[in-house]
């Protein structure tokens, strides 16, 4: 089911939506706990016609996307990340231009700067 970026909540599972990158923040190199191997991580930030949340991308996501284009993300999920929520796409999410080009992104809301208290 495709969702405008104001439905998103915490722990949501299998998001598809259709959003504009409106900017895409530094890369940084991290680390996996889990096998020490190394990966590139960016977070950007996407907006529809009902507001904007920062996406986290991971490794080779990070070179597909580009500002000003808009992307269909499907099999994303959201989670808190510092008692904001995120969108990530994780090692099973997918991202590509889409056909359908979004004119009226709106940055505000910005649902990634609301505090989630737990």
């Amino acid at each position: 089911m495709i969702m405008n970026i104001s439905e998103l909540r915490p722990s949501l599972r299998s998001v598809e939506i259709t959003a504009k990158i409106i900017e895409i923040n530094e890369t940084r190199a991290v680390v996996a706990s889990t096998d020490n191997s190394q990966h590139k991580v960016a977070e950007v930030l996407v907006a529809d016609e009902t507001g904007s949340i920062l996406l986290t991308l991971w490794d080779e996501n990070i070179e597909i996307a580009e500002e000003r284009k808009t992307y269909k993300i499907t099999n994303a999920y959201t989670s808190i990340y510092k008692n904001s929520l995120r969108l990530n796409l994780g090692k099973y999410g997918k991202i590509e231009q889409s056909s359908t080009e979004i004119k009226n992104a709106k940055t505000t809301p910005n649902i990634s700067e609301k505090e989630f208290e737990f």
